[in-house]
């Protein structure tokens, strides 16, 4: 039997362009590829739900503050001599904080205060004839020294003469020139920021009970 002979094409363009095949990926790494994928989905949507937990936990946190700072409020509202009692409390310790601090202070560098002092009458008191220093006979020699040099900084030509007087505190002292001087009494000031708190706590109790009288309120 004769073979089957071969159709002209008349209508194929020879001279067009090949086309040329879309590149394809290994199966296998187009299935890494997909997998990869829908793990960065879970990934996102984990974090998505986490962080609406971490929001709604922020909200339900906020919320209850609310509720608290309100309940303190009302009892605050509720019983002011509590309150009061509390403020002054507080301030007392605070105050004692205070104490302790400066006392504290005072034992590390005794000389500290009092040469800063010292240090600021000798730039404004250039041309006074002379400054008479009293301080407590524990701090008479080593203060000497540091005086001399914090003089001949500032530029005083004048006389120092440093004394020494056992019934000033360690820490305090007394600087004197011709026409006026100036104190460190660490004593004197806590007492005076004594008076300046109780000065507060009774207007503190003052205004309380003006607000407790019957038509005290605004």
């Amino acid at each position: 039997m004769a073979a089957a002979k071969a159709r002209f094409l008349f209508d194929t363009d020879f001279g067009a362009p090949k086309q040329e095949a879309e590149p394809r990926i290994p199966l296998a790494d187009h299935d890494a590829a997909v997998a990869a994928a829908e793990a960065r989905g879970h990934a996102r949507g984990r974090a998505e739900a986490i962080a609406e937990r971490v929001a709604e936990t922020e909200r339900q946190i906020a919320f209850g503050l609310d509720r608290v700072a309100d309940a303190f409020c009302r009892v605050l509202a509720a019983l002011p001599p509590i309150e009061a009692r509390l403020e002054r409390e507080a301030v007392d310790v605070a105050v004692a904080v205070a104490r302790k601090l400066s006392t504290a202070l005072i034992a590390r560098e005794p000389m500290a205060e009092l040469t800063t002092l010292i240090a600021d009458c000798f730039a404004e008191l250039r041309s006074t004839p002379h400054i008479v220093v009293r301080v407590n006979d524990a701090l008479l020699a080593p203060l000497k020294e540091r005086l001399d040099r914090l003089a001949s900084e500032a530029g005083f030509t004048g006389r120092l003469v440093l004394l020494a007087e056992p019934s000033i505190a360690v820490g305090d002292g007394r600087v004197e020139w011709a026409d006026g001087g100036v104190v460190l009494d660490s004593a004197a000031t806590l007492a005076k920021v004594d008076e300046l708190v109780q000065r507060f706590i009774a207007a503190r109790a003052t205004a309380n009970a003006a607000a407790n009288i019957p038509g005290g309120q605004s």
